[in-house]
């Protein structure tokens, strides 16, 4: 062990402040310095003087008692402090990528009016099995899902015969935010000659087919 490291190691087991740790620190290094210079091994100096911690607790025998729990209250904080800010970068990231619901009315992005026109030729399209002109306004991940088998499986879950569309319900939106993506997802209830199909349907910033539950 060289000197600043036995010195460091004493000034590191000292409960003061920064200010006294570093005139601490380089008091020793000078006292053993001199030493040295006297002819005397570095060796031979640390082991005189005794272990880093036997010396430093000569110290903290004459640092005030209120300096001292300065001293751990800063050990503390320094310990908590990087504890708490990155639970906190953790609850704003968490808050930021998770899903929030706004008035679509007020949105940036979407015209409520666009979004019904666009929700109810979905429907005539799915009705129409016209698979390729919803392919060409979806988004990529939509692209496989939109082909008579699926429509198939989507129908048999609620009834096996739907008949004629009747007429389209209202609609009811809202803006989807998640992180940096904005998605506009609305329900309306379609009445059938044999069943009502509540159709939510999902569409991105582009008004691209991104979405699709039925009940």
């Amino acid at each position: 062990m060289d000197e600043k490291r036995y010195a460091n190691a004493v000034a590191g087991k000292i409960k003061c402040s920064g200010k006294r740790k570093k005139e601490i620190k380089t008091q020793l290094l000078t006292d053993i310095q001199m030493r040295e210079k006297q002819g005397e091994r570095l060796e031979d100096i640390i082991a005189r003087m005794g272990p880093a911690e036997e010396i430093a607790d000569g110290f903290n025998e004459n640092i005030p008692a209120q300096e001292q729990k300065q001293y751990a209250r800063n050990k503390v904080l320094k310990i908590t402090t990087p504890i708490v800010l990155a639970v906190l970068f953790l609850g704003l990231l968490v808050y930021w990528l998770f899903p929030k619901t706004a008035d679509i009315e007020r949105s940036k992005y979407f015209d409520k009016d666009q979004v019904e026109a666009v929700m109810k030729e979905t429907i005539e399209l799915l009705d129409a099995e016209d698979y390729a002109a919803l392919q060409e306004n979806a988004v990529p991940q939509m692209k496989a899902l939109l082909n008579a088998e699926t429509r198939a499986d989507m129908r048999s879950t609620l009834s096996d015969d739907w008949g004629e569309r009747k007429q389209f319900g209202a609609v009811y939106m809202v803006e989807l935010i998640q992180g940096n993506r904005h998605l506009a997802v609305g329900e309306m209830t379609v009445t059938y000659e044999n069943v009502s199909v509540t159709y939510r349907l999902t569409y991105d910033e582009d008004m691209r087919f991104a979405g699709i539950y039925v009940r």
